[in-house]
């Protein structure tokens, strides 16, 4: 463990009262073991998949932040939760917890999936990793999916373990001129969206994937056991402030996420929801055999009620907070400002699957106050994904405003 994370006020060493009596402690959470980089600038964390993930830095503003994202290139260490699963009938067990194809996912290539219950509602989301024939990693978002493998792994050959993986992401339309500086091969200008490939970083293999959660380009990196993490963290971290490269939390992708359309796992979505009701529809192949909550979604209202919003100079509440005529509408379950379209961006899920993109409503605010608002589609800009792939290379060296409702 790095000497800095020795003084961290959450310890991992069991605790003890007043007569040096033991204190149950219900369960520890898992610390980046690059988490000593951001212990300069007064972190704070929540608890996110069993482990913690960064919620404010003070080292930027969460528009500098944004900007960084957007314009240059940052790094984020993330609470992501790779679990492994393999064994001979490792596919097998996937195909009947996934509602997509995993037999498509081909060694070398990543897919997002989602997990459901038997009623359809969602556990949670993530990405998953064909790692090789009969071995997966599912760097999962926030919630319990590891009682659900073994839960429903029973008359399987399979080995559902925690991998002891962390992840880290480099974000930005500089990430691959990084990427390219940091590794032996020349693989950074040719490898697709959504491959990962192991290459040599410092002498070392790692893993990493052209992935991350801001729709902008950029990678992401898997430290196994066997790597010397502090080493390598250490050299992305050093050679990417030469770049303008800034460490960041969570402001660093809610507005781009949020205009991506990107949900997050416990707000966007839940046990509550089915994938159509928040348009994930796509996601479901109901002509695949039998996975589990088939038959609930085979039988589920189809229609989307998930929109993004705009708020015109004001940053949208989170929660029941959407009213039309006096009526409320639905909730708020993301929300931040937007420095790009400057004015605040949302998602929100509605009551009722009738209203949609450009209906005009009132929401109440941040502060305090009642704001006019728009519903819209997701992704808000960029629709064919074109930033996230490096098509579009066109940096926005300024803001270019929303042009508000029109009545």
């Amino acid at each position: 463990m790095h000497k800095s994370l020795r003084n961290i006020r959450f310890s991992i060493k069991p605790q003890r009262e007043e007569g040096d009596r033991p204190v149950e402690l219900a369960r520890t959470m898992s610390i980046h073991p690059l988490t000593y980089q951001e212990l300069p600038y007064d972190p704070e964390y929540s608890h996110y998949a069993g482990r913690l993930t960064t919620e404010k830095l003070s080292n930027a503003t969460p528009d500098e932040q944004y900007w960084k994202t957007k314009q240059e290139i940052i790094l984020r260490h993330t609470g992501e939760h790779p679990y492994e699963i393999s064994g001979p009938d490792a596919l097998k067990l996937l195909q009947r917890i996934f509602p997509r194809d995993i037999s498509k996912v081909k060694k070398g290539r990543c897919s997002y999936q989602f997990a459901c219950y038997h009623d359809g509602g969602i556990i949670t989301d993530g990405l998953l990793l064909r790692i090789d024939d009969n071995c997966y990693w599912f760097a999962q978002a926030d919630g319990d999916m590891l009682s659900w493998y073994k839960a429903n792994s029973e008359g399987l050959d399979v080995e559902i373990k925690e991998p002891n993986v962390f992840v880290s992401q480099i974000q930005g339309p500089k990430s691959m001129e990084l990427l390219n500086h940091l590794i032996d091969e020349p693989i950074a200008n040719t490898w697709k969206y959504f491959d990962w490939v192991e290459i040599t970083m410092a002498s070392e293999k790692v893993i990493i994937s052209r992935t991350g959660f801001t729709n902008e380009l950029g990678w992401e990196i898997y430290f196994r056991p066997q790597n010397d993490i502090e080493k390598l963290g250490d050299l992305i971290l050093e050679e990417g402030k030469k770049m303008g490269m800034i460490i960041t939390a969570t402001p660093s992708f809610r507005g781009r996420r949020i205009e991506a359309g990107l949900l997050s796992a416990g707000q966007d979505f839940s046990n509550e929801t089915n994938p159509f009701s928040v348009g994930l529809g796509r996601f479901v192949d109901l002509e695949k055999d039998n996975f589990i909550g088939k038959k609930a979604l085979i039988n589920a209202d189809k229609k989307c009620r998930s929109w993004g919003i705009r708020v015109v100079d004001g940053i949208a509440k989170k929660g029941r907070s959407i009213k039309l005529n006096n009526q409320c509408i639905g909730k708020v379950t993301s929300s931040t400002w937007s420095p790009f379209q400057v004015c605040g961006v949302g998602i929100v899920l509605l009551d009722k699957s009738d209203l949609g993109p450009e209906t005009v409503v009132d929401v109440m605010c941040t502060d305090e106050k009642i704001h006019k608002a728009e519903l819209c589609r997701l992704p808000m800009y960029d629709p064919k994904g074109e930033i996230v792939r490096g098509i579009d290379k066109k940096i926005p060296t300024k803001a270019e405003p929303w042009s508000g409702i029109k009545n």
